[in-house]
């Protein structure tokens, strides 16, 4: 009698698992989908839009990366001290709303400031908050399987609103590209923007009803004063966090240089707006396998390893897109799917190697605003180096440039985590 009672626990239990990193991953996502998907897989038509040039669009989201850095470290300890719920569907009601302006079509300096109000709601409240209660979810044994499948999920679902998203833009966009109007232009984008929008603030709800209710901000459980600065104090000591900060920067730097991508399938190889929007989007698809194999592949063979390999494919596509002259799309195809697994397989296991670098898990909010406020500083620069080298010499040089800036990158990578394993072994062994 009491063996079908423990078996419907324990199917409640796996339940309650199951939706609370399914909100989690489609939290995680979403809440970054204004500021990242429109100007990542619509850019030829946002800038075209908005009448910015490639420059002022990166000077705009470099304004993002300023205050998302100021706004790691704050996020850690907050994250180490209140419900995850909480600071997820707040964070994420906050972004929807910006989404309202976004389709006004706002100037230059109306930009820097939205993306600049992104730069806090998306990090300050979220951030931290995510990658602690995804450890957690994952426990001792199962880290890269929990970051995996988070960041594969987050791709899933980037994928079927992307694709959705892309759709749409081809429906509403005329057929004729040649003669579409600036009004049937602007009235496409807003299309889109409404359906990130909704998204946005759906997944807060979905986060208030579903997301962990950790009891780390209950009365019972705050830290006593000066816990918050001890913590700091035990991670900043840790000389692999500084190396796997460093690693977070290489990788990030790919991931924020797939968003010109689209600019150079659009001017070297001729594709169309709505060609562009498809191919970007369709390349989303790679996410979720890359991700969760590599998260499932680093609990074998640990996740420095899965880290290494990724970057030595990052470096080899960088180098080919930079030293190759155009030829037949399907070596367009190939090495940016390349590039995208290794890039995609790299988000899923970097903040797996909590563990290697000894990291207490009572400071792992604080961890994340150490690393983050360092590894994430690409959204300062990567999009300002982009427009400048693009702009300043159009075509296929100014994108043979970005692409050795890409791979200067990805051998950094490749060397932080030699050192990252030579430390770890070294600190293991004394």
């Amino acid at each position: 009698m009491g063996a079908a009672p423990s078996t419907a626990r324990a199917r409640g239990r796996q339940l309650r698992r199951a939706l609370s990193l399914t909100c989690l991953i489609i939290a995680g996502e979403a809440v970054f989908s204004l500021p990242f998907h429109l100007a990542r897989f619509f850019r030829p038509t946002v800038l075209a839009v908005l009448g910015l040039s490639n420059t002022e669009l990166g000077e705009a989201q470099a304004v993002y990366g300023v205050l998302a850095m100021l706004a790691y470290f704050p996020g850690g300890p907050l994250a180490d001290r209140f419900s995850a719920h909480t600071l997820l569907a707040v964070a994420l009601w906050m972004t929807g709303l910006g989404g309202f302006y976004f389709a006004s079509f706002p100037s230059y300096r109306g930009m820097a400031w939205l993306f600049g109000y992104w730069g806090v709601t998306t990090i300050l409240l979220f951030w931290a908050a995510l990658i602690r209660a995804t450890r957690e979810w994952g426990g001792e044994d199962k880290q890269g399987r929990a970051y995996g499948i988070l960041d594969g999920g987050r791709g899933l679902f980037a994928a079927v609103l992307a694709s959705a998203a892309a759709l749409l833009f081809q429906l509403v966009f005329p057929a004729d590209e040649a003669s579409v109007t600036p009004e049937q232009r602007a009235s496409a984008l807003r299309s889109v923007i409404y359906v990130y929008t909704s998204v946005t603030l759906l997944a807060g709800a979905l986060a208030w009803l579903f997301a962990p209710r950790s009891a780390i901000g209950s009365a019972g459980s705050k830290a006593p004063p000066g816990a918050s600065l001890e913590r700091l104090r035990e991670v900043v000591r840790l000389p692999q966090v500084w190396l796997q900060a460093l690693i977070v920067v290489a990788a990030y730097v790919a991931y924020k240089g797939f968003d010109n991508y689209s600019v150079y399938a659009h001017e070297v190889y001729g594709m169309g707006e709505v060609e562009v929007s498809r191919f970007t989007s369709n390349m989303q698809w790679v996410r979720p396998v890359a991700a969760i194999g590599a998260g499932f592949l680093a609990d074998r063979v640990k996740g420095l390893n899965v880290i290494l390999g990724c970057f030595v494919m990052l470096l080899g596509a960088d180098l080919y897109f930079a030293l190759a002259v155009p030829g037949a799309r399907w070596l367009l195809y190939s090495n940016v799917l390349v590039t995208c697994t290794a890039m995609f397989a790299l988000r899923g296991v970097y903040f797996a190697v909590f563990d290697a670098a000894q990291v207490p898990w009572r400071a792992t909010g604080t961890a994340v605003g150490v690393v983050s406020v360092i590894g994430y500083t690409p959204d300062i620069f990567v999009a300002w180096v982009a427009g400048v080298l693009l702009d300043g010499a159009p075509g296929l040089v100014g994108h043979q440039r970005f692409f050795y800036f890409l791979a200067g990158f990805s051998l950094i990578g490749v060397l932080a985590t030699l050192a990252f394993k030579w430390v770890a072994a070294k600190r293991l062994a004394a």
